[in-house]
């Protein structure tokens, strides 16, 4: 006799499916859940925490909200500045010798300035490299916050403007003239931060710590900070090191003629100031920066983005654009100017390049 079929009855598959339901929901009810309460927590609600300081999705950094922290880092670490030389407890002493056989000096005040503008820069934008004079000591931690505050000036001026993470170098110059600190020559003195995006140079702050002077700007942004309008190409007020006065002096007066002004200053951050229209009573003013020796790129940095942002230009010697990234040195000495003849400067000076190697 042969089976006979089987036959369901409309019940009987509802009750099948729902059974069958049933299993899905205990199988992925967890998954889901789980997911969700990922979802939820990877996306702030309104109101909520924001993302790390400095930071926005996609691993980048806002270029407004790193102007606004590295002016903050400059006059953080002014006041450690200013402190210890009031103080009179600078502690300097010889860390080296320069390539010219000089010694270079190490004080409190550079490591604490140090210290206080790394960790402040460190800790609102912890995705990008820093590189400071000064070795940062992991045994010395300091926790140093930023509320995200940004100033009125900056605001008014400059708009927030994303850039990958990985492409930004940040140089810290936390005491600039340390020679001249020592010497208590303080109008000389400054701290600076710089922001360089692909090597570039994009955010520069040049801090007086002893007359709470700062000056800011950012290329294609804004700045805080003018050139001045007069100047004279025939017979420039050239500002040098005071120890290479001599070497150029002799130089540029065969260039220019013997009415040249060598003007012999202490730190490259006050050298660049000098190019500017600078309302401060002990800053001297020159038509061009020129320095005939290398030079490190956290002395310079800074005022090479003022000067870009504000049309001006610094380059080696012979022209060339110094890139901010690599090593921390720059071997082809500099020369600094605005609103002039940047190239024909160059043109008219062609013997500097061979001294920048001695």
């Amino acid at each position: 006799m042969a089976p006979m079929g089987i036959r369901l009855s409309p019940l009987g598959m509802a009750v099948f499916c729902l059974l069958g339901l049933g299993v899905l929901y205990h199988l992925y009810s967890g998954f889901l859940a789980g997911r969700f309460a990922f979802f939820m927590l990877s996306e702030p609600a309104a109101g909520g925490p924001e993302t790390p300081h400095g930071s926005v999705p996609g691993g980048a950094v806002d270029l407004r909200e790193l102007l606004a922290v590295s002016v903050l880092a400059a006059v953080r670490g002014g006041e450690e500045v200013k402190r210890v030389r009031e103080g009179n407890v600078l502690n300097a002493k010889a860390k080296g010798k320069t390539r010219e056989g000089a010694e270079e000096q190490l004080t409190t005040g550079d490591l604490l300035s140090n210290r206080r503008m790394f960790y402040l820069l460190k800790g609102a934008f912890p995705a990008v490299q820093i590189n400071s004079e000064e070795r940062v000591d992991t045994a010395d931690q300091e926790t140093v916050s930023w509320d995200r505050s940004i100033p009125e000036d900056i605001k008014q001026k400059i708009q927030p403007k994303e850039v990958p993470a990985e492409s930004v170098t940040v140089w810290i110059d936390p005491l600039d003239a340390t020679q001249e600190y020592t010497e208590d020559l303080r109008q000389y003195v400054t701290t600076m931060v710089c922001v360089a995006v692909n090597g570039k140079p994009v955010i520069g702050v040049i801090h007086k710590p002893f007359s709470s002077y700062t000056a800011w700007a950012m290329v294609d942004g804004g700045s805080n900070v003018k050139a001045r309008s007069s100047y004279n190409e025939k017979t420039p007020r050239i500002i040098v090191s005071r120890s290479h006065a001599g070497k150029v002096e002799q130089v540029a007066r065969q260039t220019f003629g013997n009415k040249t002004v060598i003007i012999p200053a202490g730190g490259a951050g006050y050298k660049v100031l000098a190019l500017l229209d600078v309302p401060e009573k002990n800053q001297e003013e020159a038509d061009v920066y020129i320095h005939v020796t290398y030079i490190k790129k956290w002395d310079i940095c800074a005022g090479n983005a003022v000067l870009r942002a504000l049309g001006g230009h610094m380059t080696t010697l012979t022209g060339e654009e110094i890139s901010y990234t690599g090593s921390d040195g720059n071997e082809g000495g500099l020369i600094a100017s605005i609103n002039m003849n940047h190239k024909a400067l160059i043109e008219k000076l062609p013997d500097l390049e061979k001294t920048s190697h001695k």
